[in-house]
């Protein structure tokens, strides 16, 4: 039996279908409300409302709970394998043994540049933002992939997202050896994606790069955490590229910039440098803590909060725990790991915190965790984009496959002046 909602204004009445989810979360279908009725809903940032139906990622905000394809994230931890949560993201199941060789097999045979999408490089100052390298390079791989452009088949679509995938790995370093002036170093085909990333990103001519399994570890859960999250702002805006049926380079693009901002993919980076400014001030932790509880105060604790969830951030825990052995693997002691465990002691245990359920989030850890990897702030959001790109991918893959999809074409409340004549220059 269908369930309804029922909407009652000025004698006039509706009813609205509702749907449920998996879950069991319910939703009011409104898309019919403006030619029945006359009116249209209004969701400021669209904070309550769901933009599509999806299979790809389940969270409960309010229990703290994250699943890819119905898998915790926490079952994803022990011998982290991005390239086989990849797939599971964007073909809806865990590869096999045959899957899994082919897919990786696919990855290294597309982790080159072509020469011309290579020699671009040459053209681009050395202080050039990292995100507005990788967004417009990803955009000329359609330059250079254009047979890619349409997928018509499943076979064509996952070597566009194999190229994707790979390539993006390379266009990073690439561009973290340019803005140091260093030579490029290209891929090697025997190593593995994370290890064949932080090669390209560190090894120098005649001295490769020794990557400790930890830290190789480390960076694919860092990649596989951050794989895919729902419909955020820069899923959203992958979709709403791609529902105008824009090739996926330019989706994935698109999502770029807006993972580019500092409220989304660029959190982690003002954690680190708030952590910096604690150090460098020689603010101590329960100063911090007092301040940002006192609205007269310009001090902001970054790293506290998420728009979704409203308990502890399942990615953030995983974190927590891989910065203990990551540094103890490296016998380095940073300070802003102690600052950071402290801040975060003093939050829980502070009803103010508790209360508002303002708990640590992924940012707080990630960004010092890449610290300790040796990678600089400015490629923070660029190691976001790397392990988003699989989550994109597998949105405007359901997205293009969706027979129902149409152009995403919000609606708005119009606020500005009526109806007004043109005035001629001499009477302004």
């Amino acid at each position: 039996m269908s369930r309804t909602a029922k909407l009652t204004f000025e004698g006039r009445e509706i009813e609205l279908p509702v749907e449920e989810s998996t879950e069991g979360e319910l939703a009011v279908d409104v898309s019919k409300l403006r030619d029945a009725m006359g009116m249209v809903t209004l969701d400021q940032s669209l904070a309550n409302t769901a933009i599509c139906r999806s299979e790809i990622t389940f969270i409960d905000g309010d229990q703290g709970i994250l699943r890819y394809r119905g898998i915790p994230i926490e079952q994803l931890v022990d011998r982290p394998n991005f390239v086989e949560i990849a797939w599971l993201l964007i073909f809806g199941h865990l590869p096999n043994r045959d899957e899994l060789a082919a897919f990786s097999e696919n990855l290294s045979n597309n982790q080159l540049l072509h020469e011309g999408l290579r020699h671009q490089f040459q053209h681009i100052p050395v202080d050039a933002p990292p995100m507005a390298i990788l967004s417009a390079m990803l955009n000329n791989l359609a330059c250079f992939h254009q047979e890619l452009l349409s997928v018509d088949d499943t076979e064509q679509f996952a070597h566009a997202a194999a190229r994707l995938i790979s390539k993006v790995r390379t266009i990073a370093a690439f561009s973290y050896r340019r803005s140091r002036g260093l030579p490029i170093i290209h891929p090697d085909p025997a190593l593995r994606y994370c290890a064949n990333f932080l090669h390209m990103m560190f090894s120098v001519p005649y001295r490769h790069y020794v990557i400790d399994p930890e830290i190789e570890d480390a960076l694919n859960l860092i990649f596989i955490l951050h794989a895919d999250h729902e419909q955020n702002c820069s899923t959203a805006t992958v979709r709403t590229v791609g529902s105008a049926r824009a090739n996926l380079f330019a989706s994935c693009a698109a999502g770029v910039c807006a993972l580019w901002g500092p409220l989304h993919g660029g959190a982690n980076v003002e954690v680190v440098r708030m952590l910096e400014e604690i150090a460098a001030g020689g603010l101590q932790p329960e100063e911090c803590i007092r301040m940002a509880k006192d609205k007269q105060s310009n001090f902001r604790l970054y790293g506290f909060g998420h728009r979704v969830y409203k308990n502890y951030d399942p990615r953030a825990k995983i974190l927590r725990d891989v910065c203990d052995r990551v540094f103890t693997r490296i016998q380095v002691r940073d300070p802003l790991l102690d600052i950071a465990r402290k801040l975060e002691e003093l939050a829980l245990a502070d009803s103010y915190f508790v209360d508002r359920k303002l708990y640590p989030n992924v940012d707080f850890y990630s960004g010092i965790l890449l610290r300790a990897m040796g990678i600089p702030t400015n490629m923070f959001t660029v190691c976001f984009a790397i392990g988003r790109l699989p989550g994109w991918i597998a949105h405007w893959k359901e997205q293009h496959d969706d027979p129902a999809s149409r152009i995403i074409r919000p609606r708005q409340v119009y606020i500005g002046v009526k109806q007004t004549d043109y005035a001629p220059m001499n009477e302004r």
